[in-house]
Order: C-alpha cells, then sequence, then structure tokens
C-alpha cells in the first residue's frame, strides 16, 4: 500500500489510560474501600463480574506499576498485592466524566469527538495558531488536565485514528509520524481480539508489516474490516468524525407583515412562542430559568423584558404570568405606538428537568407553591430585595448565615433541628454591630448580675453560659494559634426580672489584655422571642 498525506487536516488525540480510577479518586473517592486517611498513590481496581468472577476492568498508575493489570481476577489481584483496594466499575460515570472532559476541550477546537471509552479527539486545523502552535496547544492541554489530577497521553497526526493510536501505541515524542505509524502493534487497527490474534499468527506484527501485504489478501484472510481500518489509519480513506455538538440556544421569533398593537394579539403570540419553548425544551429534557422577550416596534424602538424562575420550568402559564407581573411592576408603561412588527423569545438560561412524581403527603405541592410564590415576588419586588438566609461553614454568630436572592438558591440548605423541648441556642433577632452594654459581674469569668442597656438597668433572674466561641485562627495570615490576633467570645444567654431573654457576650478574657486599663468589654448581640 502506498501511504497518502495529502490531507491537510491535523487532528489532537487525548488519551486518559486511568480514567475510571482518576475518575474515582476525584468524584467518589468515598467509595473506596479504606478511610479517608489512605494516601493518593495507593494501588486501586475496578472491578466487575465476568464469568462467574469479579475481575478487574481498569486499575491507576500505581496498581500498573506493581504489575496488576485488566484481565486479572480479583482473587488473583490480592494475592499479588494483599492491600489492594477495590471499587465497583460503574461505566456510566465513566461516560459521563469523559463528556464533561470532552466539553472542557471545546475551548481549543470547536470539533471535539468523544473516543469510548476513554479518548477525545480534536480537529485542531485553523485554531492551533491562536495556542502557538501544535505544541503549544499540546503542552496547554496537558497542564489542564494535570491541574485537575487526570493522567493523559496525547498525539498529533494528519488523522483522527492515526492520532489515537499514535497515542495509546507509540513511545513518545514522536519525531517521524509515518514511521511511528507503521512500527505500531497490530492491535493499534482497533480490531476485536479475536482478528489481531490471527493477524500475529500469521507473522503480521507491526502496521507496516500488513501495509507491505496486497489489500486484497488481507480482506480475504482477515476480513474487510481490517482493510478499512489500515486504510483509515494510513490516511488512503476519509473518515469524518462526529463532533460533540454543543445544543443551539433556543430562540424564536414571530413576524408580522402589518404591526400589530392590540394587547390581546401580542399576548396570543406571546402564548404561541412559549408553547413552541415548551415543546423544545421537553426533547431537550430542559427547563428554562431565565426568559428574555423583545419587542420591536415598527419606528425602531425595542422593548426588553426579562425574567428568571427560582426551578426550571416548561409550563407557560407561570412564565405568562411572572411577564405579567414584570409589566405591571414598569415605571414607564408599554407603548406599542404604531405596532410590534417582531416578536422574539431567547431562554439564555436552561437546566435539566425530569418528570417529578406528587407525593401522597403535598410536600411537593407546597414546595411547588413555595416557588412559585417566590418567583412572583422577585419578579415584582426586583431579584435583590428578596432574599433568603443560607447557612455557612463558620461558628461565629455573625457569619453563620448569607443573605442570597431567594430566586438564585434553588435548594435550600436544611437548617439545624435543635433538640425537642429545648430552648433554642441563637436568637431570632442579631443586631449588627452588637451594641455595648454596662455589666457587673464576678471577675475573672463570671456571668453577669446586672447590665445596663440603652440607659436602663436590668437585674439578671437566670443565666446559662458561658459558651465559649474562639476567633477562627487558621483564616488569619500565618495562622496564629488562637488567643493571638483575635479576642475570645464566652456568650450568656440571661433572663432579667421581666422575664425578658437577651444575648449577650464578653469580648475578650482578662488574660489576653485588650485594653489594660479597662479589661473586657461587653456587648448585647441578640435578642429572643
Amino acid at each position: 500500500m502506498t501511504d497518502a498525506y495529502s490531507v491537510k487536516r491535523r487532528y489532537l488525540a487525548l488519551w486518559f489510560p486511568f480514567l475510571p480510577a482518576d475518575r474515582l479518586r476525584l468524584e467518589e473517592a468515598d467509595q473506596l474501600s479504606r478511610t479517608t486517611d489512605t494516601p493518593h498513590d495507593a494501588a486501586l481496581a475496578l472491578v466487575a463480574k465476568a464469568k462467574g468472577a469479579l475481575r478487574l476492568r481498569a486499575v491507576n498508575a500505581h496498581a500498573q506499576a506493581l504489575g496488576i493489570m485488566p484481565g486479572l481476577t480479583l482473587a488473583d489481584a490480592r494475592a499479588l498485592h494483599p492491600g489492594l483496594l477495590v471499587a465497583d466499575m460503574d461505566e456510566a460515570a465513566d461516560r459521563h466524566w469523559l463528556k464533561r472532559l470532552a466539553e472542557h476541550c471545546i475551548g481549543w477546537s470547536p470539533l471535539v469527538t468523544i473516543v469510548p471509552p476513554d479518548g477525545i479527539t480534536l480537529d485542531i486545523a485553523g485554531s492551533e495558531h491562536l495556542f502557538g502552535g501544535e505544541a503549544g496547544l499540546a503542552a496547554q492541554a496537558e497542564d489542564a488536565f494535570a491541574a485537575i489530577g487526570m493522567a493523559v497521553r496525547m498525539a498529533v497526526a494528519s488523522t483522527a485514528q492515526g492520532a489515537q493510536a499514535l497515542a495509546r501505541h507509540a513511545p513518545l515524542p514522536i519525531e517521524d509520524e509515518r514511521q511511528a505509524l507503521r512500527a505500531l502493534p497490530v492491535r493499534a487497527l482497533g480490531l476485536d481480539d479475536e482478528a489481531a490474534l490471527a493477524l500475529h499468527r500469521a507473522g503480521l506484527k507491526t502496521i507496516g508489516d500488513v501495509a507491505s501485504r496486497p489489500a486484497a489478501s488481507i480482506a480475504a484472510r482477515f476480513g474487510a474490516e481490517a482493510v478499512t481500518a489500515l486504510r483509515r489509519l494510513m490516511g488512503e480513506e476519509h473518515a469524518p468524525i462526529d463532533p460533540l455538538a454543543s445544543p443551539a440556544p433556543l430562540h424564536f421569533e414571530r413576524r408580522f407583515a402589518e404591526p400589530v398593537a392590540l394587547q390581546a394579539s401580542i399576548a396570543a403570540c406571546f402564548l404561541d412562542l412559549l408553547r413552541e419553548a415548551a415543546r423544545a425544551l421537553e426533547e431537550r429534557g430542559l427547563g428554562g430559568r431565565r426568559f428574555a422577550l423583545t419587542l420591536f416596534r415598527s419606528d425602531g424602538a425595542r422593548h426588553r423584558l426579562s425574567i428568571e424562575t427560582g426551578l426550571p420550568t416548561r409550563d407557560p402559564a407561570p412564565v405568562l404570568r411572572l411577564f405579567g407581573e414584570r409589566i405591571a411592576a414598569l415605571a414607564d408603561p408599554l407603548d406599542p405606538g404604531f405596532g410590534y412588527d417582531r416578536i422574539t423569545l431567547f431562554l439564555p438560561v436552561t437546566e435539566p428537568l425530569g418528570a417529578s412524581q406528587p407525593t401522597l403527603d403535598g410536600n411537593e405541592q407546597d414546595a411547588s407553591a413555595l416557588a412559585d410564590l417566590i418567583d412572583r415576588l422577585s419578579t415584582r419586588l426586583g431579584p435583590g430585595n428578596l432574599c433568603r438566609l443560607i447557612p455557612q461553614d463558620s461558628h461565629i454568630p455573625e457569619q453563620a448565615q448569607l443573605a442570597l436572592p431567594a430566586i438564585h438558591e434553588r435548594m435550600p440548605i436544611r437548617w439545624p433541628t435543635p433538640p425537642e423541648g429545648e430552648p433554642p441556642m441563637r436568637p431570632l433577632f442579631l443586631f449588627d454591630p452588637p451594641q455595648p452594654v454596662e455589666v457587673i459581674a464576678e471577675v475573672p469569668d463570671g456571668p453577669p448580675h446586672r447590665f445596663r442597656w440603652r440607659r436602663k438597668l436590668h437585674e439578671v433572674r437566670l443565666y446559662e453560659g458561658p459558651e465559649r466561641i474562639a476567633s477562627e485562627w487558621w483564616r488569619r495570615k500565618g495562622g496564629e494559634a488562637p488567643g493571638k490576633g483575635g479576642l475570645t467570645r464566652d456568650y450568656y444567654r440571661i433572663e432579667d426580672a421581666r422575664g425578658r431573654r437577651y444575648w449577650i457576650f464578653r469580648h475578650g478574657l482578662y488574660t489576653e489584655k485588650p485594653d489594660p486599663r479597662q479589661g473586657p468589654k461587653w456587648y448585647m448581640h441578640g435578642l429572643f422571642a
């Protein structure tokens, strides 16, 4: 056969030799059959049941270095290395992970295709100069995947099949593409194990050996698939790749021969657009989170309206109702003038939306009603004027929650539930900042007996505490120890003689000496209901 390299296309192949193990380590490390202090370089194997026994389907680099290879039974693998970590093979998760990696590659080339189960091919013709040539693009891709902890091998060739074969089987770096291809083993053709074994038994051990034989004899003895694979590998036959197509953004439009000015006609057109959008969303299994409506007036003016929903939806009724709320809240009502000659609907933000099953206790209906109320109020008042408190990972009281727009926080985190019958540990109302109070207390760390707040004297009848809260010393530069650079707080829940309950804290300890002349100061931080 004659090698033909007249094709001007160039392909970058990425091969992830340990994709299942790397994915498990990065995404599902808690499924390992060891404790969380297991080192990352421990030998790991992923197994699946085959022929009545658990067999290794994939391993990580450390296990491979110990001679543990896919295909071994689990018993044989543990005989080689008793400390082998084991996890179940999850092909669906691996496919999803590979798709996510391929979507990341779209930043280097618009033509990206997935090569199951562990490869990605990029058509880089015309885009490699943006990254400093082929070598610069490959180096950037290698650095990007190394940063997230994915082992990768890559090669560039004039065919997609050749690039993948070089990445998987050729020693790197590659100096002569033609010679490197001819030196590859016959398994690089991608044939099944039986065909590859037949070629090897016939003395055809490399691609060059197969290419030196007449195509007719190869087809007669080993099948037409072997000839087709060889021709595609050597560039003699074009094999178009199937790019990972990103779905086009949802955009719908209506044009009118005569401008439309009647509100009923405009509403009917908008409802028709929403129904068309609902059908398109259902086909993709999506729901809209943001809807943008643009009305083009015949004199060139444009009216733009947009709404957001807290949950993805494709039901036209609530979207139409939210747009009604949005129009009613406008300071300047819409003026159709001589009419609109075009109306467009654009969905810039969509999310997956599956079918839901209502529960018998009606919880799903309650959640849907709450989401609908949040959508209406956010549309009417503005997204920033309706907030939801979200718990944060901090023991400092004023930092333990964060107010975010309620419409943006779709899945509220469940707050910790206090023990039944116990009084609340935190007040419903906090002062920001805490207000200073004058306190009479036992020295050095006794509870308050009397305090003056807002010019009124309060006698303490009952108290609980102290609850000591230290500063977050690990967040400060240098990681100072507690008490160095931050004052300790001692909180007391107290009740005065009239039954009113307060949350008071002493800022600092006498040993910390916040002010040598006055000692620690006291503050009112909150009021209990």
